[in-house]
């Protein structure tokens, strides 16, 4: 079981950090800020803390400083995770998401090692690393998407009893892939023009691609299409293996973690209909779509077809 605060005094202080962070939330991360709508106000502050420090870790990274000033800002960050951990944060600290972060992981077992895997991963960004292969970029993923699943997990819980639980960082995981890879997808020229490839070379190379994309159209004589459906098909398999924790959770838990992976999972409908799409713009969900999405997560379609489905395979 999970320790909420949901009876405790929570500080004017304390709040106030809080207020912050959702602030933060609400302005920088919509996707995000859709699904954590649907968790009780103790989940939902914790996780808004959770953000507001990955948002300034990625920050760092996609900021205009030089490298070195970058690396000193990053492991500055780490240092107050230290702080953190230590309990050596004061409800009136200068840095209210210092505070924030500190009480969420008092109040819940938030691993957060997560975020140390996040600072890890904007690191490969600072150096400019490439990935030759799905196993190179899954390693890439793991820190600064399936970390952040584990770290989420820390504030939903699982049920009691929940079947499999003991595998539930794993699925926790497997989601944040899912969701790095449809971003980097959507991502892909943006991502081409600030001097970036994530995508694997050696699929890249498969579908005649190498050249990059830094133009609104694909590279003269390519398969664009053929690997942007490649890396959807891959996508979805990812997002079917870590859809296995929707029911591991409270209906709450489930309905955030629905919603977040149901818009990408749209967006990636949207990619896979117009794959060049993503080479002319920024692909993505009108409101209402989104509002739906949160909808159907909060009544319970998506847990209960993981679940009818886990069934069968047992059977």
């Amino acid at each position: 079981m999970i320790r909420t605060v949901e009876s405790e005094h929570v500080s004017a202080p304390v709040l106030a950090a809080y207020s912050y962070c959702e602030a933060v939330t609400g302005q920088q991360a919509r996707n995000f800020a859709y699904g954590i709508r649907l968790l009780p106000a103790p989940k939902r502050r914790a996780m808004s803390a959770l953000y507001a420090l990955s948002r300034r870790v990625d920050d760092i990274g996609d900021g205009e400083l030089p490298g070195e000033a970058k690396v000193a800002r990053l492991e500055n960050t780490r240092a107050l995770l230290a702080r953190v951990r230590e309990g050596a944060v004061e409800e009136d600290d200068t840095d209210p998401v210092a505070v924030a972060l500190a009480h969420a992981a008092r109040a819940f077992p938030i691993p957060l090692g997560g975020l140390d895997e996040l600072i890890d991963g904007v690191q490969m960004d600072v150096r400019g690393e490439t990935y030759e292969t799905w196993d190179d970029l899954k390693v890439y993923c793991r820190c600064v998407a399936g970390a952040i699943g584990r770290l989420s997990l820390g504030v939903f819980g699982t049920e009691p009893g929940a079947r499999g639980a003991e595998r539930a960082p794993e699925y926790a995981d497997t989601l944040g892939l899912a969701l790095q890879l449809t971003n980097i997808l959507r991502d892909v020229r943006e991502d081409a023009l600030g001097g970036r490839t994530y995508l694997p070379a050696d699929d890249l190379a498969k579908f005649g691609c190498s050249a990059g994309f830094g133009g609104p159209t694909p590279p003269e004589g390519s398969d664009f299409a053929g690997l942007v459906h490649f890396e959807v098909r891959r996508a979805r398999a990812l997002f079917a293996e870590g859809y296995r924790l929707l029911p591991m959770l409270d209906r709450r838990s489930g309905a955030c973690v629905a919603a977040m992976a149901g818009i990408y999972r749209r967006l990636l409908d949207r990619i896979e209909r117009d794959p060049e799409a993503v080479l002319r713009g920024r692909v993505s969900l009108p409101g209402r779509e989104k509002a739906y999405v949160a909808v159907r997560g909060l009544s319970g379609l998506d847990t209960r077809h993981v679940s009818r489905r886990t069934v069968r395979r047992r059977a």
